[in-house]
């Protein structure tokens, strides 16, 4: 709020980005303080996120501290130490057990439920899913009721599958607003039974309209598991229908989620924060021109084109791997372009009295939660942890791409 960072309670669910974004700066620019920083804070208070059983966030918590430094020292950028490695896999470890534990069946399998309740299918999950791969990575599993060992990596996939199912759209005529890419942000379930009953929204102006930031955690995360299914045999998959079909409808929800983006956002590769929101019509011909932050009618979401653009890079690097050089192309100069809209004004912050880093983020606009300054009828201006975070990683992605360093991948923390 005008330029300081406030808290605004509602789930523990950033406090990895706060700290995770010292870490990369560290290893960005080698500046020891920040991973002084970053190391300590996360030693001393991120405990209790690694048993933290009443939220879907600890993929973001906890891999982006405990995570990235067991990579900074895998990669040979902070001193080995037996101890010090033992720690932080034995707390993404049992962070994936955690995360795996807050599970809901289906009729077809099942998912890790919401802070809302056992109901509730959050699009948001699917960064979370990470949690649950490098804990099994670590060759580590969840022991339920009468010892039984569960697997995270079938868990993680059956999530990601409820989430391709029913929180992305494919224009198959599911429901009178069923457009290709588009995504709901909740998804409710009867819990007695299994079934599906309708999509919904927390943060977004609907569930059948697309709240952008919804969108970009969707591409961020079928994107990057994706690449994270190239390091896992053929053998461990074939209980689960095989590669070629695990990886079949993930590259499904990837490309459309992805192709939504580029279609229903500005040129500029900024969105407003929801594709269906209420005022859109009042700024005309919106899509052809780059995004507008100090309009009158509804806010832009940064934080969710700097998601985004890390969504756009990967899937196009992966089908550029792949032989799919058109397609993958297009999504690379995709990502490229928002890259460059943040990384200059009026999005990226040069102003030494303002804390934060990427202007013009949203938080929750339907519950206006949102600073809107003086003489304003819309947010503008202003950061949030996860903007801040996310514009870092993408830049970091980048730099190492450019400098030849080891490829960016959550799971590089499991050597």
């Amino acid at each position: 709020m005008n330029g300081r960072y406030t808290s605004k309670g509602w789930t523990e669910w950033t406090q990895g980005f706060q700290f995770g974004s010292a870490i990369l700066q560290f290893d960005a620019n080698g500046d020891s303080q920040f991973l002084k920083l970053g190391r300590d804070h996360t030693v001393k208070l991120m405990a209790p996120h690694i048993s933290h059983t009443g939220v879907h966030d600890h993929g973001f918590n906890n891999i982006s501290t405990y995570g990235n430094l067991l990579r900074l020292i895998h990669e040979g950028k902070i001193p080995f130490n037996d101890w010090e490695i033992n720690f932080y896999e034995l707390s993404l470890k049992i962070s994936g057990a955690v995360q795996a534990n807050r599970w809901t069946p289906t009729k077809t399998g099942g998912y890790i439920h919401s802070f809302n309740g056992a109901h509730s299918l959050f699009v948001d999950t699917i960064r979370s899913i990470r949690s649950l791969m490098v804990s099994y990575r670590l060759k580590h599993v969840l022991q339920g009721e009468n010892d039984i060992r569960i697997n995270l990596l079938e868990r993680a996939l059956q999530h990601l599958q409820a989430t391709a199912d029913y929180s992305i759209y494919y224009g198959e005529g599911r429901d009178s607003y069923d457009k290709r890419g588009r995504t709901a942000h909740e998804i409710i379930f009867n819990v007695k039974d299994g079934q599906y009953r309708c999509p919904n929204s927390q943060q977004g102006y609907s569930g059948f309209t697309t709240w952008t930031r919804g969108l970009a955690w969707a591409m961020c995360g079928f994107a990057e598991e994706l690449e994270f299914l190239q390091i896992i045999n053929d053998s461990e998959l074939d209980s689960y229908g095989g590669r070629n079909k695990i990886e079949s409808w993930m590259l499904k929800a990837a490309e459309a989620t992805c192709d939504f983006f580029i279609e229903n956002t500005p040129i500029n590769g900024v969105p407003y924060w929801d594709t269906g929101a209420p005022n859109l019509h009042m700024l005309g011909n919106y899509l052809d021109r780059p995004a507008d932050p100090n309009n009158n009618y509804e806010p832009v979401d940064s934080s969710a084109a700097a998601i985004a653009s890390q969504g756009l890079l990967r899937l196009g690097r992966y089908l550029q791997n792949k032989g799919d050089t058109e397609t993958g192309k297009r999504f690379w100069q995709a990502g490229l372009t928002v890259i460059e809209t943040l990384l200059q004004e009026p999005y990226i912050s040069t102003h030494t009295d303002h804390e934060g880093l990427l202007l013009h983020s949203v938080y929750h606009w339907p519950n206006r939660w949102d600073y809107i300054p003086p003489g304003s009828s819309v947010a503008f201006g202003e950061s949030s942890m996860w903007g801040d975070y996310h514009i870092r990683e993408v830049a970091l992605y980048l730099q190492k791409l450019v400098n030849k360093e080891p490829y960016y991948t959550f799971y590089n923390c499991v050597k």
